[in-house]
């Protein structure tokens, strides 16, 4: 049950999350003005104020800051403390924060959490898919999948599978526009673009053994969505480099051919990404556990 001091800490910790008092009455299901009232009890509580208001989005004071600090580290302790217990029993419960790819996790994470959830009805999960890197603790989320390399030192990882990446094109594109035959030859070529994160536009990096070598290409398409830029090579419009994953069936089908095999791309192993703490609850080990085992299968 809930004590009205740890409700309080986790409406801050959610207005502070939301960023604004509208974002946070839609995500409480309340009124902006019972957000606002209840914000002004706490800080006539605590006789200082813990945010500054806009119309349009709020900012934390310092106090604020620090509050938010505290409150999340208790929440944090909280729930350990309850799943370490509970977890006699080893029942998983509770909330778990989850974050992937668009694309990748609206087809294939998407229908995991479904039979997860079944396996485990008292787990309540909340799934978020954006194409924009996630700071995992800022944020709080618990987990996230992602494909590449771990990108902050205060996560821990567990990969899920190796993933290279390979240069392919359309057999309709080669007939038509001939096959690269060196490196050299793709800054001729019709190339496809897949925008993400922050990566350099149109530059791609190419390793043969002990050499690597950068090749900045022309994009003739460009998309940040993985489905659209694979749609395109699939019509033949150019050449792309893709991850195993995506591209085995077309491989196998024929409907797209491998180039410049003698070279390698840097790979897009796929991971399970997880704040690093000494105790994860359950809840989130059995997920975690569950994606690794039914993503190993479906390579």
């Amino acid at each position: 049950m809930k004590t009205a001091q740890s409700s309080e800490l986790e409406f801050f910790v959610t207005l502070a999350r939301h960023g604004s008092l509208a974002a946070t009455a839609r995500a409480l299901n309340i009124t902006p003005p019972a957000i606002t009232m209840r914000l002004a009890a706490m800080e006539s509580r605590l006789g200082v104020r813990l945010v500054n208001r806009t119309t349009r989005k709020i900012s934390l004071t310092s106090e604020g800051e620090l509050y938010l600090q505290h409150a999340s580290r208790i929440l944090q302790d909280l729930r350990d403390m309850e799943d370490q217990v509970a977890s006699g029993g080893q029942t998983p419960r509770g909330p778990i924060r989850l974050n992937a790819t668009l694309g990748f996790g609206r087809t294939v994470i998407a229908p995991l959490v479904s039979r997860f959830c079944k396996l485990h009805p008292d787990v309540q999960v909340n799934l978020e898919v954006t194409d924009r890197p996630v700071d995992l603790v800022d944020d709080g989320f618990d987990l996230a999948i992602r494909f590449g390399e771990l990108p902050d030192s205060r996560l821990s990882a567990r990969r899920i599978m190796s993933n290279r990446r390979f240069l392919c094109a359309s057999p309709l594109y080669l007939k038509q526009c001939g096959t690269p035959r060196t490196l050299a030859d793709l800054q001729h070529h019709r190339c496809i673009v897949h925008r993400q994160n922050n990566e350099a536009h149109g530059s791609w990096r190419f390793n043969k053994g002990k050499k690597s070598e950068l090749i900045k290409v022309q994009a003739a398409l460009a998309s940040n969505d993985g489905d659209i830029v694979m749609e395109w090579a699939l019509e033949g419009h150019g050449i792309l480099i893709r991850s195993e994953w995506d591209l085995n069936k077309y491989l196998e089908s024929g409907r797209l051919t491998r180039i410049l095999t003698d070279y390698t791309l840097p790979s897009a192993d796929l991971f399970v990404y997880f704040p690093a703490q000494l105790h994860l609850p359950v809840r989130v080990r059995k997920l975690i556990d569950f994606l690794i085992d039914n993503l190993a299968q479906q390579k």
